[in-house]
């Protein structure tokens, strides 16, 4: 892979174009470390692909966590937990990813990630040519039925930096996830953001 210097907004613009090239539904998942703002980058393919005439339903993977009896089974602090058991990628496809194509709508929340209690969210109808922003992070090539996957890739050192010292045992799932899913290598679009006001398009 080669890197191609771009700015914030020029990183943007790259997965809107991409987004538009597609006709129909689209279901695009924006992964990476938490540190780097997958829900900011995100929320910023909204205005401009509703500006491009696309409607756009906006979801985020922490509000469709399993019930917490369910991912803490193994405790708080379990790394493999972490990466195989917190998203309830059943239900995301159910009620989002799939729902969106054959029904026409979607559910936009699905519990409280804090509480975990039911958020009672309505379906949220979705007009032809609806695009599905997803954010989440451990979550590119777990099963969800996305369209296009978009890595924000960090260095493994700068994770290591951006992680809080009361989260470094998450360390291990985001090495795993490394080894195994090699994200940098399978999603569709990747942005280098160790430097996030200098970020680079991985190119291959």
């Amino acid at each position: 892979m080669r890197a191609q210097p771009v700015t914030p907004d020029g990183a943007v613009a790259h997965v809107v174009e991409q987004v538009l090239t597609a006709d129909g539904t689209v279901r695009v998942l924006v992964d990476g470390h938490p540190s780097t703002g997958t829900a900011r980058f995100a929320d910023a393919l909204v205005g401009p692909l509703r500006a491009a005439g696309r409607p756009v339903g906006r979801v985020a993977a922490r509000d469709f966590l399993r019930a917490r009896s369910v991912r803490l089974e193994q405790g708080r602090r379990d790394p493999d937990a972490l990466l195989d058991a917190w998203i309830d990628v059943e239900a995301l496809n159910r009620e989002v990813l799939r729902s969106v194509v054959r029904r026409g709508r979607y559910l936009p929340s699905l519990r409280d990630p804090d509480t975990g209690r039911s958020t009672r969210a309505g379906y949220v109808e979705a007009p032809p040519g609806t695009v599905v922003v997803l954010d989440g992070t451990l979550a590119l090539r777990r099963g969800l039925d996305v369209d296009l996957g978009v890595h924000l890739a960090l260095a493994p050192a700068t994770e290591t930096r951006h992680t809080p010292l009361d989260d470094a045992w998450q360390l291990a799932a985001y090495g795993r996830y490394r080894r195994e899913v090699q994200p940098e290598r399978r999603a569709d679009v990747v942005v280098r953001v160790d430097h996030p006001d200098r970020p680079a398009l991985l190119l291959r």
